[in-house]
Parts: C-alpha cells; sequence; structure tokens
C-alpha cells in the first residue's frame, strides 16, 4: 500500500540514485544553460539595473522608507549595499522557477524513463495520458503562478521567520506540480494522473515541501549572507548547481513514489475488474441443489 511507507521507501531510493555518474551529468546540464544564459543576462544589466534600483530605493515612497530605517539603525553604508541586496532578492526566484522549469521540461522524462526500466517497475505499460504540448502549457502556467505568488509575497521575505517559510512553500508547490504532471505524463492515462494527484495529494505536497525546504538552504545564504554579495557571481553558480541537484533528487524522489503508486491502482483496478467477471459467471452458471 502507498503511504508514509513508500514515501521514506521512495526517498531512499532516491537518494541513492542521486550519486549515480548519469544523474550528477543530468543535474550538470540544465546548470550550464540556465548559468550561462543568466550569467550573460546579468553581466549586461548589472551597472544600470543596480543605478536604477538605487535611484528607485532612495525616491520612491513604498521603499525610501528601507533604507531611512538601515542609516537609523546605524548601519551608515546602507546606500551601499541595499540596492545589490534587492537586485539578488528579485533575481532569484526567477533564475530558480527557469532552472526548475527546464528540468521539469527536458530531464525529468529521462530521470522517468531511466526508472521505468528498472526490475520494480518491469513491464509497466505506457498509457501516455499527457505530450509535449501539454507538459509545456501545464509547466509554464504553473511558472507563471507561482511567479506572481513570489511577487506578491516578496516584500515580507524580508522579515526573518517568513524568509525561511515562504521560499520552501512556493518552490514545494511548484516542484509537486511539475515534477507529479511530468513523472505520469508517459506512463498514466489523464483518468489514471488524476485520481492519483487527487489520492495522494498530500503525500506529494508533504514531498513537494521537503524538497523546497532542501532548496531554501542556498536561497537563505544566498539572500541574507554579506558574502553573498561580495562575492556574488561565485556563490550563485554554486548555489545554482546546488538547486539543479536537488531538482534532480526530487524528480526521482517523485519518480519512484509515482510509479508505484501507479503500479499499485492497476492492480487493484485489475483484482476488482477480476472479482466482478468472477461473480458474474458465478451468477450465470445452473444452480444444481
Amino acid at each position: 500500500m502507498v503511504g508514509l511507507q513508500q514515501v521514506f521507501k521512495s526517498f531512499g531510493l532516491a537518494l541513492v540514485g542521486t550519486m549515480h555518474p548519469r544523474m550528477l551529468w543530468l543535474s550538470l546540464r540544465p546548470f550550464l544553460i540556465v548559468a550561462v544564459l543568466w550569467g550573460c543576462l546579468i553581466w549586461l544589466t548589472w551597472t544600470p539595473v543596480l543605478e536604477s534600483l538605487s535611484i528607485f530605493l532612495t525616491t520612491s515612497i513604498f521603499t525610501s522608507w528601507i533604507q531611512e530605517g538601515l542609516i537609523w539603525a546605524g548601519f551608515e553604508n546602507a546606500r551601499a549595499w541595499i540596492a545589490p541586496l534587492f537586485f539578488v532578492m528579485l533575481i532569484i526566484p526567477l533564475i530558480t522557477i527557469s532552472l526548475l522549469v527546464l528540468i521539469a521540461f527536458s530531464t525529468v522524462p529521462t530521470i522517468v524513463r531511466i526508472v521505468a526500466r528498472q526490475s520494480n517497475y518491469h513491464g509497466l505499460e505506457s498509457k501516455r495520458g499527457g505530450g509535449l504540448l501539454g507538459s509545456l502549457v501545464y509547466t509554464l502556467w504553473s511558472a507563471l503562478i507561482c511567479l506572481v505568488l513570489v511577487m506578491l509575497t516578496l516584500p515580507v521575505w524580508w522579515v526573518p521567520p517568513l524568509v525561511a517559510i515562504l521560499p520552501p512553500l512556493l518552490w514545494g508547490w511548484l516542484t509537486m506540480r511539475l515534477m507529479s504532471y511530468d513523472v505520469l505524463a508517459q506512463h498514466a492515462s489523464t483518468e489514471e494522473r488524476d485520481l492519483l494527484l487527487e489520492k495522494y495529494r498530500w503525500p506529494l505536497l508533504t514531498m513537494g515541501i521537503a524538497s523546497g525546504m532542501l532548496g531554501a538552504v542556498p536561497t537563505f545564504f544566498w539572500a541574507t549572507s554579506a558574502l553573498a554579495l561580495v562575492l556574488f557571481p561565485i556563490v550563485s553558480f554554486v548555489a545554482l548547481w546546488v538547486y539543479s541537484l536537488i531538482f534532480v533528487f526530487a524528480a526521482l524522489w517523485f519518480s519512484h513514489f509515482l510509479l508505484d503508486a501507479l503500479q499499485t491502482l492497476r492492480k487493484e483496478e485489475l483484482e476488482k475488474s477480476l472479482t466482478v467477471e468472477t461473480r458474474i459467471v458465478n451468477s450465470e452458471l445452473p444452480y444444481h441443489g
């Protein structure tokens, strides 16, 4: 029976699988693509964006109080680092979401194929309930919702407890949606996917939040450490690879859990159909009393 025991079992399988050289490469490939794209974009826009942010933070009625409050609290050099800090906090969610979308769209199908070839899932029929277009639309729509939520909650990320709570919840929700859809797209029918996502909604959300909490470690350091501002290019690349590795681990975790759940669902459906057929046959047999 798929439940809490299977959550821990699939966690262990995913943890071992993440250390495989092929999985390490699958975490490195999207990291390199996103790192090059965002690295070029940041290099081209760093100076003008910081100038614009500095002017905005100084003159805007909505943000000038932050700088004034820091100076009043004794941080006399706040003007020097408040704009870079804002820029880093704005760019982190965008980089993270783009990396997760890339992994969900390009890497997760490969991971699912690797997991499905294991002996535990041998003979699992592919019903192709989701196609390439459906995956793309679902991924972009989920990412857009998450981005809106990030932008709405970003101002309160400055509150110390919330910086450790909101990112895991947001990344966890997005991870659950993307991983669940893409893992089941190849093997489950539309009806099976909807049934599994409804039946195991809370275990899947728990797995997503746990993955989000793992991803919050580099987020917390990235957004709050002065060293992260000084060594932004180096720290950002290291944190980005950690994100990528965590997302690959999450893909393995969801793959093991959902493929096992799908296998269990089909066994239960088969047993039900055989039971019904047996009852029908028995009822049609002549009674010899």
